[in-house]
């Protein structure tokens, strides 16, 4: 699992102050990075040699508002690993309390959009069992 910080700006509130809803996905996005860099996943090279990971399907449960200048951590971790398809979830909390809990599934594409096998390098990166 690797966690990030994320502080609400106020661009991202509504105007009762209540982070936007999808924002969270915006948050998701900042944790795959994240978890990525960590994981030694080079995305501009996977782009570079024609092999992209567009979201299939995202789903978030809102549990408490954010508000603005809240700091909330958001975990991510490979829930499941196919031969093309990456599961990640998400967890994003302020002190202690359950903010949001979300899903995202990504597939391996080439530039066309056809569906490709994780290369073992990459797969092996993902894997949710590795160590970080």
């Amino acid at each position: 699992m690797i966690t990030t910080t994320i502080r609400v700006r106020y661009a991202e509130t509504d105007q009762m102050g209540v982070a936007y809803y999808a924002n969270h996905f915006v948050w998701f996005e900042v944790a795959r990075g994240a978890f990525c860099r960590a994981r030694g996943i080079d995305y501009i090279a996977m782009e570079a040699d024609g092999l992209y990971l567009p979201i299939m399907e995202a789903k978030c449960r809102y549990k408490t508002p954010a508000r603005y200048d809240d700091e909330l951590t958001v975990a991510v971790h490979v829930s499941r690993l196919t031969k093309r398809t990456v599961h990640f979830n998400y967890t994003v909390m302020r002190d202690g309390t359950l903010i949001a809990e979300g899903e995202t599934t990504q597939m391996l594409v080439d530039a066309k959009g056809t569906p490709r096998a994780f290369p073992d390098d990459i797969a092996a990166r993902f894997d949710s069992e590795q160590a970080c």
